[in-house]
């Protein structure tokens, strides 16, 4: 039995005028290259879109930046989508001579994703998976996320093998390409080892499913000339028993560094050789469209301890006692390491008391149930028992608190970066070495560290494996910095190999960092097969040359990068890639990363001076393309390690070019926020009006025309606008503190009534439901509605038209006038409440959030869904409504945790409740959706898939949001409070 679904579908919207990838400026462009590329770009757009080849220097340089510490800037970017798009690609690159690059999340550390030519990017496509065989087994293309296919085997219990740190952000391409492991996994669960079947695309644009008989009778009989050299080679390496026996014996250790040539010991079938050498092969022998994994168990029961050893040398002895049959992992922390972390929140106080020697090793248990659990635990304890420790060995089974322990681990390499001095690079190495020599070589390593001047750099990785990742942070801007750099990766080289016979790189893969040592680490005799194998593959070098396989000795301190500064709050980045799938405009324009990128750039063109012409151009393309699309929401700060908020990037730009008449028209619009909502429910009204005269066709070809001639100033109307909200009329409204007329309140304790201080948004006292709402009500009057069945009474501000939280006003960079409109909410919902006696609910997301963020008063405030969950719900009878339901849980209540209990809501109300995972901040970003409705168009693209046909209804909170979600779905979203009140009484 098999299940079979798509990714997020593919998103067409027409190409802005500003975008540079329009005719115009592309005619520049194509204009500027060498003529082999021209020709190159002449012809690819024969049968790829124009909108998907990029040639600008800005998409260039954003695309071609990944996580390693090189810069290669590619000359033609090429968002490719399928395996006739791959085929056709490489047979023209190798007709022209054109080298190409595969490149999935980036987030690769070696410099194996990187072109100075052709770079093919599978970022937003690639997505399609199938779960096999009840879960043993799994089919994924390259674009999907390491996490996603776990989260595809969650209800089998089962997951991937490899398991790398970077997991949630990572892709399978890279994971295979790479291939990656990771802290659990060790040698015997990552892709060489799981692998089942592959599709593969080679250098001719032949394609091979390795999985289909027919496919692999037609490939031996194509490509015959390539089985018979893999047999040659096959043979060969067997007819010699000593390299037999080195091969063997490398790769009882984590080894990633040169071509898997143990595929030609371990198999004897050409085919399954060439499935295995495809792994860890860097996309330098052809293109893996699809690899069908053999899954592992995911065990329910799990404990972690965080054990603390006097030092390094102990803590290596006490790894030696364990094994994967005991512990699934087993890593090691040094007292720098620890130090990166001690200051996160939630982090154990000890970590803060340690020696300057103190080393952790982080081991976790894991177990089909409750009682071999805690065998494994007590078994663990005892194989430990006569090393000595700082604190006594403690485990803990509960969630909540060994994930504090993995977060220290997790969060290490990142940590590093937010510390660094400003403009150094972060290197990070991986080596391996045998575990009985682990103790000698680790102090080895600590010794040339500190011998090059790097007594900061860190030591830390997968003890189990004898794997240890060390991390330091060069410059790069000096000759001198780039000799010690040089010293040090000599010394370490010849440490690894020669002293103890370990692998240079582990699971990191070898890049142009590494591949001027693969001799080094496998003698000539074995490189001289990798170089075979190379050209067996690619005899013209055209697939990502220069990686594994590199004549030039000095590669790997060529094309190094710099960091140079820009802003305080994107400085810190590294440039690891882990904020990129949770952006609403990663389909369309730029992604957090890539608007870093170009930020560092132009500042560092304005301070040098150096190519004005560039500077320029950079400038005005980066104003659609990452400032106009950017939708400032704010997640890309959740996923990122070191907490950095491209949005507030964004908004500080916005405030830079913020003019005196800009600034006089804002503040007389705060000033005068009566006129305003008046005005906002007056131009909804009248549009409401010509759209029920016309009808939905002529208004929707009117209001694109409008659209378009105004060049995006006059707002896109669509069927899904809201009409206008009825200006509030009640008791309390001219009367501040006292309950509503309409109130019949349960009295809590005595004679005092519970009460609840409720603004009702500047947005939701605007507008109004969209004509095709399922409840005509607006929301002011639903909420009331709620309030009172659970038996509060409703306390209004006085004159709340001229209220407002802030929030539009920051949004464009007016902080000033934001803090002075925050200020005055403050005060008013300050008195009502009696200084913080009575509880404050505001119905709006993202309001209540910058409430939360800009009152300094310390009072209490709720978001509708979080004060509906702890608060309303023990006081309502429910009846649940049949329906299937759609949940949006908006960025804002992302940001402030609300998650679960919006989901606990809307499972109060309704039968099934859907919130598609892959649908994140909806991109519609107060009015953007309105002036920029790609950018919301492309953030949900995956919404309405994600839908089943039962599902009629969808809920929210908040009102621009559901616009863009009621349109982007085709069916009425609305505030979750409506849900609620209709299910309760």
């Amino acid at each position: 039995m098999t299940h079979w679904q798509s990714g997020t579908q593919e998103f067409h919207y027409p190409l802005n005028a500003k975008d540079p990838r329009n005719p115009v400026q592309k005619h520049e462009d194509l204009a500027k290259l060498p003529k082999e590329y021209q020709d190159y770009y002449r012809a690819v757009t024969r049968f790829i879109p124009h909108d998907r080849v990029y040639i600008d220097p800005m998409y260039t340089l954003g695309f071609g930046i990944d996580a390693s510490f090189y810069r290669l800037i590619p000359k033609i970017v090429i968002k490719v989508k399928n395996n006739p798009e791959i085929s056709e690609i490489l047979k023209l690159s190798q007709g022209m001579k054109i080298p190409v690059t595969f490149r999935t999340a980036g987030t690769s550390l070696s410099g194996q994703a990187l072109s100075d030519s052709v770079l093919l990017v599978l970022q937003g496509a690639w997505r399609h998976y199938e779960v096999k065989d009840e879960g043993k087994r799994i089919a994924l293309e390259p674009g999907v996320l390491g996490v996603e296919a776990n989260r595809y085997l969650r209800s089998y219990r089962r997951k991937i093998g490899p398991d790398p740190a970077s997991i949630d952000h990572c892709m399978i391409g890279g994971i295979a390409a790479n291939n990656a492991s990771g802290m659990c996994c060790g040698t015997a669960d990552n892709s060489y080892k799981t692998v089942d079947e592959m599709r593969i695309i080679f250098d001719d644009g032949t394609l091979l499913d390795t999985a289909d008989s027919g496919s692999r009778s037609a490939f031996i009989q194509k490509k015959h000339e390539l089985i018979r050299q893999i047999e040659a080679i096959r043979d060969e390496i067997k007819a010699d028993p000593e390299l037999t026996a080195m091969i063997q014996r490398k790769y009882k250790i984590k080894n990633t560094t040169g071509y898997s040539i143990n595929a030609f010991v371990d198999y004897d079938d050409p085919i399954e050789i060439i499935k295995h050498i495809m792994i860890g092969s860097e996309g330098t022998l052809g293109f893996i469209s699809q690899i069908t994994y053999k899954t592992v168990i995911e065990h329910d029961h799990k404990a972690s301890a965080l054990i603390i050893y006097p030092d390094m040398d102990h803590a290596c002895h006490a790894v030696m006692k364990l094994n994967r049959d005991l512990v699934s992992a087993a890593e090691m922390m040094d007292r720098v390491s620890l130090k990166t972390m001690e200051d996160e929140p939630g982090m154990p106080s000890y970590l803060r008391t340690l020696s300057s020697e103190a080393t952790s090793l982080l081991v976790e248990v894991r177990a089909e149930n409750h009682e071999i659990l805690e065998q494994r635990i007590e078994e663990t304890k005892k194989q430990l028992a006569d090393i000595p420790t700082v604190l006594p060995i403690d485990f803990t089974a509960v969630k909540a608190e060994y994930e504090i322990f993995w977060k220290i681990r997790k969060g290490i390499f990142p940590a590093v970066g937010g510390i660094r001095e400003q403009g150094t690079a972060v290197l990070i190495e991986d080596v391996a070495f045998p575990l009985d020599r682990l103790a000698d070589a680790t102090k080895d390593l600590r010794t040339l560290l500190n011998k090059y001047n790097y007594p900061d750099a860190i030591i830390y990785g997968h003890a189990l494996d004898g794997n240890w990742h060390f991390i330091f942070t060069p410059k790069f801007e000096t000759e001198e910095e780039i000799a010690r750099y040089e010293g040090l990766m000599t010394e370490v080289n010849e440490l690894v190999v020669k002293k103890y016979d370990g692998s240079l790189k582990a699971e990191h893969g070898t890049g142009r960092n590494m591949a001027p040592f693969v001799e080094l680490e496998w003698g000539s005799k074995a490189y001289q097969l990798m170089r075979r194998i190379k050209s067996a593959f690619d005899p013209n070098n055209l697939i990502n040359p220069g990686v594994i396989i590199n004549d030039n000795k000095n590669v790997y301190l060529e094309n190094l990068k710099m960091m140079p500064q820009s802003h305080e709050t994107i400085d810190r980045c590294t440039n690891c890639g882990f904020c990129q799938d949770i952006c609403p405009s990663k389909n369309l324009t730029t992604t957090p990363r890539m608007r870093i990128i170009l930020q560092r750039e132009i500042s560092f063109l304005k301070r040098t001076g150096q190519d004005p012409e560039r500077l320029n151009r950079l400038l005005k393309d980066y104003g659609y393309a990452g400032e106009a699309t950017c939708a400032t929401d704010g997640l890309c700060a959740k996923s990122c390690p070191l907490s950095i908020n491209t949005g507030d990037s964004t908004k500080y730009l916005r405030s830079q070019a913020i003019t005196p008449t800009g600034r006089f028209i804002a503040r007389s619009l705060a000033k005068n926020m009566n006129g305003v909502t008046g005005m906002m429910r007056f131009g909804l009204g009248a549009v409401d009006s010509v759209h029920s005269l016309l009808g939905s066709k002529t208004m929707g070809s009117m209001g694109g025309g409008i659209h378009r001639i105004s060049k995006n100033k006059i707002p896109l109307w669509n069927p899904w606008m809201p009409g206008k909200a009825t200006k509030p009329h009640l008791a309390t409204a001219s009367g501040a503190g006292k309950p509503a007329a309409s109130s019949s309140a349960q009295k809590a304790q005595g004679n005092e009534p519970m009460k609840v201080v409720y603004f009702p948004s500047c947005i939701s006292r605007s507008m109004g439901p969209a004509r095709n709402d399922k409840d005509q009500r607006p929301l002011r009057e639903v909420m009331h509605s709620v309030l009172t069945k659970a038996g509060y009474e409703v306390i209004y501000p006085q004159d709340m038209d001229n209220l407002c939280c802030g929030m539009p006003w920051e949004s464009k960079g007016f902080f000033d006038i934001a803090d002075e409109k925050s200020d005055e909410l403050e005060k008013v919902l300050l008195k009502l409440s009696e200084n913080g006696k009575y509880p404050i609910v505001c119905d709006t997301s993202p309001c209540l959030y910058r409430m939360k963020r800009a009152f300094k008063s310390g009072i209490e405030l709720h978001e509708s869904v979080e004060f509906a969950h702890d608060f309303l719900l023990q006081h309502l009878n429910i009846k649940k409504t049949p329906e299937t339901i759609a949940v949006h849980v908006t960025c804002s209540s992302i940001k402030m945790s609300l998650s679960d209990k919006f989901k606990a809501v809307a499972e109060a109300c309704a039968e099934k409740v859907i919130m598609p995972d892959d649908v994140h901040c909806c991109g519609f970003a107060g009015d953007r959706g309105f002036t920029y409705p790609e950018l919301n168009a492309s953030a949900l693209a995956g919404l309405k898939p994600a839908l089943t046909e039962d599902c009629t209804a969808g809920y929210s909170n908040s009102r621009t949001c559901e616009i863009g979600l009621s349109f982007n779905s085709g069916i009425s979203y609305q505030s979750i409070i409506y849900l609620l009140d209709r299910c309760s009484n």
